[in-house]
């Protein structure tokens, strides 16, 4: 069974809790984001030297080297865009079509090892760039291609839910492989 493309709004972490991960965005304090990044790319190496890494728990489900390729990307675009934001005024983002890179990059064949450093280099980079934002930065704007406005911290709040998340889904895909709950 093939991977059913992410179509979802995900900007509604910024009003409410994620009822899957429990990401609150209204208890992070935007002067932690770097600190925050800094502690969820120390998870991923031992994630990605277990046993299971390669296995998909659900043939629509990722698996963690996949999850962690697509997180590794995360950083990599954000950081690039909190850059834009930093430096020009308003700046319009393209559309990135996160399932298209993982076909494309075939994230499936990649390895654990060069990912999980691939990984750590770019959310390094990238909290290193949000311990530079100042406190006079945090209301200047972008707009995504699909017209959703954010500011650098609603920003930094939506962006920090996604490798949180994909924490979560690994830990708890690795916990049906070991429980043999496969499809």
């Amino acid at each position: 069974m093939p991977i059913v493309p992410d179509d979802k709004n995900w900007t509604w972490v910024l009003e409410r809790p994620c009822p899957d991960c429990g990401f609150d965005a209204s208890t992070v304090d935007i002067a932690e984001i770097g600190d925050l990044i800094r502690a969820n790319i120390e998870l991923w190496p031992p994630l990605l030297d277990h046993e299971h890494a390669r296995l998909r728990p659900t043939g629509d489900q990722w698996s963690a080297v996949e999850y962690a390729c697509h997180v590794r990307d995360v950083f990599r675009i954000f950081d690039e865009r909190l850059r834009l934001m930093l430096e020009t005024d308003h700046p319009r983002f393209t559309n990135w079509d996160q399932d298209e890179t993982a076909v494309e990059q075939r994230y499936d064949l990649q390895d654990p090892a060069t990912v999980a450093d691939e990984l750590m280099e770019a959310g390094t980079r990238f909290a290193e760039r949000w311990d530079t934002v100042r406190a006079d930065q945090l209301d200047l704007r972008s707009t995504r291609s699909d017209g959703a406005e954010f500011t650098v911290e609603s920003f930094g709040m939506y962006f920090l839910h996604d490798p949180i998340h994909h924490v979560d889904d690994v830990v708890r895909g690795n916990a049906m492989l070991a429980d043999g709950q496969l499809d």
